[in-house]
């Protein structure tokens, strides 16, 4: 029996599902690069190439292992435009009696695929994604009956069910979460070590070639590349991770520092969610390290729950509400994104370092994306489709599944809650809190309305008070709308025409050539 086995591009594992049972003789691997998966958001140049260098090395391992692959290249004389193209270009040039693929990340992938056995005639085997660790259905189960899903009681479940940081019954230092203890102020005299860096070889030189022809108009550049796209890199990178950084990644995981791009973050997102990772060995790298007494329990639980917790969370969250989930839009936002996402040119200096470190390095850590970009979007009423297409182009870890509920979810309250239980609104005092950026800034941070005002500030007010109506009966907000109605009716004036203002100069800047 002749089997096609599909392998797709954030499948790039030895464990991957679909081969399972592989037959070396007799099967064959399709790989391939796709046109329409490279351009239906435009991605950012170092994503496009740790993806397609991550392929080919991955193709080239599976070789050496004694597979029969196929692998389409996009500079190949006639590069596919469509996942179907490929399997039925394959389809024609041998005789196969099945075809296998491990189901897809994203909802559209897994339409598309849904078609293949009627348009090849061929009986079509969609296996489960065993690298994650909540199924579709666990996932079901846990969610059916509740009034509202929280990640922290799914995180405790997943926690019983692993045995992760347990002793017995109950979690280890007597507390689930950490969370209280990790949101200290920036220190900006404190050493923070670089990220993992791999010297690109011959094969991902080619490929940084290829994404600067094809992909001219693409933000950011192919070159300089640091990332790994080799399991034995991603563990390396990992194992760099656990020993430099883990220890004080717990108490800073919220800062932000000027000039700081990397922090003490882990940087292994892109790795876990293309394969060459798994969940399982980051976690255990964690926990042993808490066991040997080389990380704080901060730190160590911080960093298990973001994988065993809110990854697997949001995965479950995406799957039970697609489609429809990406057509969310609570407030009713209709704003355009602002050029500044684009180019980083804004008189704003937290929203100018996240957008220009996001430009030279594909990455921008969670509060970064949270508390800055997405609070921006959230507060100025921009519209949550151009917000997700924005996310998902830029950032190398990006993909449908995981980032659309964080930015519709969590970022914009699009859902209206499902993912959140309020809206992750702030004025600049957070943002001041939490990072050095205000001292740099043109605008001043202690001042609430006028020219110099930091927007944020007068935003947040004017964002409640649009969408009053929808949000004056969440209780984590009812205490914010009791100190808007308190103040008198010339601040609340000067609030809107400070918002009205910045908007209307935010239109003309837009339209400047």
């Amino acid at each position: 029996m002749a089997v096609l086995r599909v392998i797709l591009g954030d499948q790039l594992s030895l464990q991957i599902s679909s081969l399972r049972d592989a037959d070396k003789l007799s099967d064959t691997i399709l790989i391939c690069e796709v046109e329409q998966e490279a351009s239906y958001v435009k991605h950012h140049k170092k994503k496009l190439v740790f993806i397609f260098s991550a392929m080919r090395h991955f193709a080239q391992e599976l070789q050496g292992a004694g597979y029969r692959v196929i692998y389409l290249q996009l500079d190949d004389a006639k590069p596919v435009q469509h996942f179907s193209d490929a399997v039925t270009r394959v389809a024609q040039q041998a005789t196969f009696d099945e075809i296998v693929v491990t189901e897809p990340s994203e909802h559209r992938v897994l339409d598309e695929i849904g078609h293949w056995s009627d348009l090849l005639n061929l009986p079509v085997d969609i296996r489960p994604d065993t690298r994650f660790l909540a199924s579709h259905s666990d996932f079901q189960t846990w969610s059916a009956g509740r009034k509202s899903l929280r990640m922290e009681y799914f995180y405790r479940e997943m926690r019983k069910r692993y045995n992760i940081l347990m002793e017995g019954d109950q979690p280890i230092g007597n507390q689930w979460n950490f969370d209280s203890d990790n949101r200290k102020a920036p220190n900006s005299t404190i050493s923070i070590p670089d990220t993992f860096r791999r010297e690109p070889d011959g094969i991902t030189q080619e490929v940084c070639a290829m994404v600067e022809r094809l992909f001219p108009t693409h933000m950011g550049a192919a070159t300089p590349f640091h990332f790994a796209v080799t399991n034995e890199g991603a563990r390396l990178a990992l194992q760099q991770f656990i020993e430099e950084r883990l220890t004080f990644f717990g108490d800073y995981q919220d800062a932000m520092l000027q000039d700081e791009a990397w922090m003490f973050h882990a940087h292994i997102g892109l790795y876990l969610n293309t394969g060459l990772l798994l969940p399982l060995e980051c976690i255990a790298a964690a926990e042993q390290a808490y066991h040997r007494k080389q990380a704080p329990l901060n730190a160590v639980e911080g960093f298990i729950r973001q994988i065993l917790g809110w990854r697997e969370f949001v995965r479950g969250l995406y799957w039970q509400n697609m489609p429809g989930y990406e057509r969310l839009n609570f407030f009713d936002a209709q704003r355009d994104l602002p050029d500044f996402y684009w180019t980083a040119d804004t008189r704003m200096n937290c929203l100018r370092q996240s957008v220009q470190e996001t430009i030279d390095n594909a990455y921008a850590h969670h509060i970064q994306r949270l508390m800055v970009l997405g609070n921006f979007a959230l507060l100025a009423g921009i519209l949550p489709a151009q917000v997700n297409d924005w996310f998902l182009s830029v950032y190398a870890d990006a993909y449908e599944w995981v980032e659309l509920p964080n930015v519709s979810g969590m970022a914009l309250f699009a859902d209206g809650g499902q993912l959140a239980s309020k809206p992750y609104a702030s004025g600049g005092g957070y943002i001041n809190k939490m990072s050095n950026y205000c001292k740099g800034c043109s605008y001043s941070v202690t001042v609430k309305n006028g020219p110099t005002a930091c927007p944020f500030n007068y935003l947040y007010w004017d964002f409640l008070d649009r969408n009053r109506n929808k949000l004056r009966g969440n209780p984590r907000v009812g205490m914010m709308y009791r100190v808007y109605d308190r103040m008198d009716a010339d601040k609340q004036q000067a609030i809107r025409s400070d918002a009205e203002q910045f908007f209307k100069d935010l239109a003309i800047k837009d339209q400047t050539p």
